[in-house]
């Protein structure tokens, strides 16, 4: 704790009080988002294992689900420490992210009383599995790739140490943590085994990244000018139908 004595202003006390309450309200909220991720995947993991056959898509879905999450921060605090926080998890990346979870789990159980059987279709949900494993992998290779240039929000302003990354997986495509995730949130409903939010989230999905990558584009394009020109007439942006800001 610094030391201060009477002299000191009261304005300068204000201050370091708030920002012990700052952290202590940061750490707290860390705490309980990861406790809540552990139990989930611990409870993925148990209903996968104990649980009846019924359940085994389910397990896997809170499983996926868990660890996403959770690896966001912990990747996060390995390529870009000052920038972690409890926003890291994207547990509350957007309203409409919350509200697609929740019609995603509507569904579920709506079809899993009418029609039980139908969620037994595990050719389906392996189908799915294999989606979000492999958007996982693409996603946080692309994050450790790009280290310390990788953000979650669009820089508006280029910072000292920023540098186009061209290397690695992002040769191959210019968006690949984009490209991941997008299969990824695809791949969470083809586990569920529902059919209506897995074409409802390869729409939405679409056109959140659509628009993100042309508003990332342009920012990139301030940033870097004729190499990023040259870098997007060699490389595609890796998601279906989408060419970024073309100038």
């Amino acid at each position: 704790m610094e030391n201060f004595d009477k002299a000191t202003p009261p304005s300068t006390l204000l201050l370091w009080i708030d920002e012990g309450l700052l952290f202590q309200e940061q750490y707290y909220q860390i705490i309980w988002r990861s406790l809540l991720l552990g139990t989930g995947l611990s409870f993925g993991i148990t209903i996968t294992l104990c649980c009846c056959a019924n359940y085994i898509s389910l397990g896997w879905y809170i499983l996926i689900m868990s660890f996403f999450h959770f690896s966001e921060f912990v990747v996060t605090s390995v390529i870009r420490p000052q920038n972690l926080s409890s926003e890291s998890f994207l547990l509350n990346h957007s309203k409409a992210y919350g509200i697609a979870a929740l019609i995603s789990w509507i569904e579920y159980w709506t079809e899993f009383w009418l029609f039980p059987g139908y969620k037994n279709a595990y050719w389906i949900s392996v189908i799915g599995l294999f989606l979000c494993t492999g958007g996982e992998i693409l996603r946080k290779t692309a994050m450790l790739t790009a280290f310390h240039n990788f953000d979650h929000l669009i820089r508006t302003r280029r910072e000292e140490q920023h540098q186009l990354v061209t290397t690695g997986i992002y040769s191959l495509c210019r968006h690949p943590s984009y490209v991941g995730w997008f299969y990824w949130s695809i791949g969470t409903q083809i586990i569920l085994c529902n059919p209506f939010c897995a074409v409802a989230y390869t729409f939405a999905s679409w056109k959140f990244f659509y628009e993100r990558v042309f508003e990332e584009e342009v920012t990139l394009l301030h940033f870097f000018g004729g190499d990023y020109v040259a870098y997007q007439s060699k490389v595609p942006t890796g998601l279906p139908f989408i060419h970024g800001y073309i100038t």
